[in-house]
């Protein structure tokens, strides 16, 4: 039988030719004639209580069908803790938070009548930084922080206080390791909140029918948690509430958790359950919805004169903003990778969740890598500094490899973790490091590398699961059906090419759901965490391998022989002895008729799923446990063009070097690193929500929120390495996040170098530097 590749092969993508050609369907492109729409009124004030809200005249306006307030909805919700009302109610705690809904018979309606409605606010003193939160006698964000129920039970808000969580590591004995350290190295990072900005805004429609179904169109990495907490806040049966998904036009971890739905929802209930879309502009999208956290950190790094790295304290806190959203679990997955990909065998963290005045947070591309990445890396270079040592002999002498244990004491295998070593080996020829990590040109420029390891888990809970459908269709095609949305990284062509390399048959006879209907789809835990081709990988394999016992069972009594004897292939049951005795899928897929007319068994249908294995929630007091199945490490390198003269740069290159296990769509891989990358350098250049002394939001729009433009963009070079996860599908890895993992700390690297001063806090502007070399005084430029 003709043996065709499916797997390792750069491979168009499902959704590709819909999409160039404009007749990919997003959840705004569909629109009937009586569907309402409503908009959202926002707080001017970062925290102040609401002492009266005045809708009578916008009643009163064009086209309103209804305006509703906190009042309407007493519900908490929030998949850590239930601290947040949807419709802000007695007080608002962040600029931009919601705090009325108009239900119009068009947009434009509903956006005039906001005017209309007179909200007196009373304020009230602000948390405007994590330093203001934790001040003795700082003014509480949550008053009943102590009274509010945790869906998580790992979760310990602490009473009196805007401390949200505190997670802790402890591993090894830090007073021996400090004992036998040479050196120790101190330093403080900060990194700013920031915003996900997919292209698509976040949006929804949501419907109530008659027969008490909800029905909820939306645009989400999650769909199944819109269902499950739309049931569980509003008391409906989980049946009832219908979520379907179509593409996604970007998420990053903002879509990941229920935010618009619960408003559309509550729209649509109160004009009797008529179809009502809610859509945020731009600038609603950025101040409204939740942001990636901000993050200070204290780093202590102790080592020998060689570089031998002993010990390692570290403290975290992240700005979670009024409410707490995923912010606790990223504070955890700092906290359970603080070390980065070193072996470290002494470490002391603690990092703590915040509240203040700031936009709410959720899960962001990296889940929190980037916020302990930036630190350790830094520290580390300063460290190579010190002792003299080359950055690349230093990561190389600690590296983490098979035998090592993590921060929460799980074994490290070369399976589990992969190959770091040949990543920096690989990385050390892709940059041309031996030319020299400085070199200053003719034009008095300055050319610097930096370089940055990092490494990555998911946080997924520890009953996380997926499953997938196959069913098939006369010709002998297979329908792939699986509850993961396609936000734009191309997973569902991946998981089409699993199948086809399982099934042994061309991809094209694969065809793919590309939306999400949570009553036909099988449940995926969320589309997040770099784990969705893992998961729902493992689930598609198992569903294959039920397909696969159903055509050699059916098989074997059209063949008369024992399914052992058989094999599939190009869309055939073949005898292994004898491959021209075969007979074809479709001929079986919905039943064998005998010649004599007589049938047998039915249409086949195969079904697999997915559970994560063996992790374990961590001890409060250690953290050991084991909170993931595998890692991803990778090393990557910035080339700046530095000028000292007016203190400005040019990014150059930008490299990434990723154990992926296997590369099941290489150039799609290459171009989820490279989005990663830009995402990354964005980060280290010029991204950061900037807070007035008011807790006001400054920069809501793409006027004044910077992003890395097209031209600004350097050459980018990426290359694998492949060690395979024996847990995984054909052994791939997660990649999807990890491109902008160690993006700002190697670029900060390269530029403390040209520069010749201490970048800890990004972004790393112009500006920021003039004001480093100068102390922000006027001088010639």
């Amino acid at each position: 039988m003709p043996n065709m590749k499916r797997i390792g092969v750069s491979t168009i993508r499902k959704e590709a030719w819909d999409k160039v050609t404009g007749t990919g369907k997003y959840n705004g492109d569909t629109l009937t004639p009586e569907t309402l729409h409503g908009r959202i009124l926002t707080s001017t004030h970062a925290h102040a209580i609401i002492k009266s809200i005045d809708i009578e005249e916008a009643l009163k306006s064009k086209g309103v069908q209804a305006i509703i307030t906190g009042d309407y909805t007493p519900v908490l919700v929030g998949s850590i803790i239930n601290d947040r009302p949807p419709i802000a109610k007695d007080k608002v705690r962040y600029f931009g938070e919601p705090v009325a809904i108009v239900v119009a018979n068009s947009e434009q309606e509903a956006a005039k009548a906001l005017k209309l409605i007179k909200i007196e606010y009373e304020p009230l003193p602000i948390v405007n930084s994590i330093s203001d939160a934790l001040k003795p006698n700082a003014p509480l964000v949550h008053e009943n922080l102590g009274h509010y129920y945790c869906p998580d039970t790992r979760v310990y808000p602490v009473s009196h206080t805007n401390i949200a969580d505190h997670v802790k590591i402890r591993k090894g004995n830090m007073e021996v390791a400090w004992g036998e350290s040479d050196i120790v190295i101190e330093s403080e990072f900060f990194l700013p909140q920031s915003d996900h900005l997919a292209m698509e805004t976040r949006n929804s429609n949501a419907q109530i029918l008659p027969n008490g179904n909800t029905i909820i169109h939306t645009s989400t990495q999650g769909p199944f948690a819109v269902k499950e907490e739309i049931s569980t806040q509003y008391q409906s049966s989980e049946g009832n509430v219908i979520v379907r998904v179509p593409l996604v036009g970007g998420g990053f971890g903002g879509k990941a958790s229920v935010q618009m739905e619960f408003l559309a929802y509550l729209a649509s209930s109160a004009v009797g359950g008529r179809m009502v879309r809610m859509a945020s502009p731009r600038e609603e999208d950025i101040s409204t919805w939740p942001s990636n956290i901000g993050t200070k950190a204290k780093l202590k790094l102790g080592a020998t004169k060689d570089g031998k790295i002993k010990a390692l304290e570290c403290l975290y806190y992240v700005d979670c903003g009024a409410y707490t959203g995923t912010g606790p679990r990223m504070a955890k997955s700092i906290a359970t990778n603080c070390s980065g990909p070193y072996n470290i065998e002494n470490i002391h963290c603690d990092s703590y969740s915040i509240y203040t005045n700031h936009c709410y947070v959720t899960s962001y591309r990296g889940f929190g890598h980037v916020q302990l990445t930036f630190p350790i890396e830094r520290i580390i270079d300063k460290l190579a500094l010190a002792l003299n040592i080359d950055p690349f002999d230093i990561r190389m002498k600690n590296a983490i490899t098979e035998g090592d244990t993590s921060p929460t004491q799980a074994k490290i295998t070369l399976s589990n973790v992969g190959n770091l070593k040949a990543c920096l080996n690989k990385l050390k020829e892709s940059i041309n490091w031996e030319e020299g990590q400085l070199i200053k040109t003719e034009k008095n420029t300055i050319i610097a590398k930096g370089i940055s390891c990092f490494w990555k888990c998911p946080n997924s809970p520890t009953n996380a699961t997926s499953g997938a459908v196959l069913t098939l269709n006369a010709d002998g095609s297979i329908n792939l059906n699986f509850g993961a949305t396609e936000i734009g990284p191309g997973m569902k062509t991946t998981l089409a090419q699993i199948l086809a390399e399982k099934m042994k048959m061309d991809i094209n006879d694969i065809h793919v759901y590309m939306d999400v209907d949570t009553q036909i789809s099988p449940k995926h835990w969320k589309t997040v965490a770099s784990m969705t081709t893992f998961m729902v990988g493992n689930a598609v394999i198992n569903a294959a391998d039920d397909l696969i016992r159903q055509l050699k069972e059916v098989g074997a009594a059209a063949l008369k022989c024992s399914p052992n004897d058989l094999d599939i292939e190009e869309q055939k049951v073949y005898s292994k002895d004898d491959p021209t005795k075969f007979i074809g899928f479709k001929n079986l897929v919905h039943g064998y008729k005998y010649p004599n007319g007589e049938s047998i068994y039915g249409q086949m249908i195969g079904k697999g799923n997915y559970i994560m294995k063996q992790l374990t929630k961590l001890d409060r007091e250690t953290g050991i446990g084991k909170p993931a199945v595998s890692w991803s490490v990778g090393a990557q390198a910035v080339e700046i063009e530095y000028n000292p003269k007016n203190y400005s740069y040019r990014l150059r290159k930008a490299a990434t070097v990723i154990d992926v296990g296997k590369a099941i769509n290489p150039k799609a891989a290459k171009g989820v690193i490279m989005g990663g990358m830009s995402m990354g350098l964005g980060l280290a250049t010029r991204e950061e929500f900037v807070y007035d002394s008011m807790g006001i939001l400054e920069n809501t729009s793409l006027r004044t929120y910077k992003l890395l433009r097209f031209g600004e963009n350097p050459e980018y070079i990426v290359d694998f390495v492949e060690t395979p996860d024996t847990n995984a599908p054909f052994g791939i890895r997660g990649i999807a996040e990890h491109g902008i993992l160690g993006m700002p700390s190697a670029f900060a690297n390269a530029l403390s170098l040209a520069a010749e001063a201490e970048f800890d806090t990004l972004p790393i502007s112009p500006e920021s530097i003039w004001k480093t070399k100068t102390g922000g005084k006027y001088d010639t430029i």
